[in-house]
């Protein structure tokens, strides 16, 4: 656990002491996003902060590498974690091209398949599919197609929830430190109870919350620096990375023994995104399949029509999120029946305060 926590911080502190001559560089050099219609700034905001993040990932990494049992990721055979940062250095670097001249949507699509293919390519890929309480392993080209589906919708949904300032980060930040402590626990209680193995999956989580916890003090409201698609696409990567090592690393004989393992890493980053990809399913609606064009009817801008401040909006949403997650774990710890009874408690205290605090807010002020 030790080892986790000291990557995290690294990651952390690397990403928050960097990003201010991140912003300088973006100012400097015109990454800057100017006041639009659709947009809830009132100035321009400067982006590019997914290269800080990167440089933090990067050096959580080469920190690994001086680690007693970290290290063991980055030595042998075994080329995932160097696979998903060789993809997070790209995907990062077409993101902040698109942050200094807008690319169109066909060549940030192949950016993200040549990511998606590094990692799938350098063993980050998918090993079997949840089946209810058993798994299907299919042929390795299907499997290989869906690591490519699932690095791609996670990288959009999180694109898409990077709408107000923190919200993406913090989304990322609650399904990091969840995702990781099931990880954590899985491979270190569950299936080894030894600390000399190291997990890929709880390495990735627990670094990748360290560097949207650096870099949230300057992106939550009033943000100082934009994630930009730099940012979004990178933190996409990661989350998808961390389920798919995750899932990668499960042999059949564990998954029969814990069931629970093998769809918790799929569940949760689904229930942590499930308002993402709402919103994407609601702009098909709204726009047909035209749905990467920008408009205001985000769930986050829904939030801020009925009354919510920018601030208490983004926190709501975070709470949404941290009560799916919650939701989905408690299944893995108590029976199914108490496990419903909380999740439906959980969100009717998630739905009860978006729709009454606005109004509560508005009897205070008459």
């Amino acid at each position: 656990m030790r080892e986790y926590l000291l990557v995290a911080v690294v990651a952390g502190v690397v990403t928050y002491l960097t990003t201010p001559a991140i912003r300088w560089l973006a100012v400097r050099f015109g990454a800057v996003t100017p006041v639009r219609g659709r947009d809830v700034h009132s100035v321009p905001i400067p982006r590019l902060g997914g290269v800080g993040m990167l440089l933090g990932f990067a050096a959580a990494v080469l920190i690994a590498s001086r680690l007693r049992h970290a290290s063991s990721l980055l030595h042998g055979a075994n080329h995932q974690v160097l696979a998903v940062l060789i993809a997070a250095a790209f995907i990062t670097a077409v993101g902040a091209i698109d942050d200094f001249r807008e690319l169109d949507p066909l060549t940030k699509f192949a950016g993200q398949l040549i990511a998606a293919g590094v990692m799938a390519f350098g063993g980050v890929q998918l090993s079997a599919l949840p089946t209810g309480d058993s798994y299907t392993i299919l042929p390795q080209p299907i499997l290989i197609l869906l690591t490519f589906v699932i690095v791609i919708a996670m990288t959009n949904a999180v694109n898409f929830a990077d709408g107000l300032d923190g919200l993406a980060a913090g989304f990322v930040a609650i399904a990091a430190v969840a995702f990781f402590l099931w990880a954590y626990q899985v491979a270190h209680v569950y299936l080894n109870p030894s600390d000399s193995v190291f997990s890929a999956s709880a390495f990735v989580s627990a670094v990748t919350a360290g560097c949207c916890l650096g870099f949230l003090p300057h992106n939550f409201f009033p943000a100082r620096l934009f994630m930009g698609d730099a940012g979004a696409l990178l933190l996409g990567l990661l989350l998808s990375a961390s389920t798919i090592t995750f899932t990668g690393a499960l042999q059949p004989s564990q998954v029969k023994s814990q069931s629970a393992a093998f769809w918790v890493p799929i569940a949760l980053p689904v229930a942590i995104l499930a308002l993402p990809v709402l919103d994407v399913i609601l702009a098909v609606r709204r726009r047909g399949l035209r749905f990467w064009k920008p408009d205001r009817g985000h769930l986050h801008h829904k939030m801020l029509d009925i009354g919510h401040s920018h601030r208490r909006a983004v926190l709501l949403l975070y709470l949404w999120s941290a009560s799916l997650a919650l939701g989905v774990l408690m299944f893995t710890y108590v029976s199914t029946a108490w496990a419903l009874s909380a999740l439906v408690v959980l969100i009717a205290i998630s739905a009860g305060l978006t729709r009454w605090l606005p109004r509560w807010k508005r009897g205070r002020s008459l």
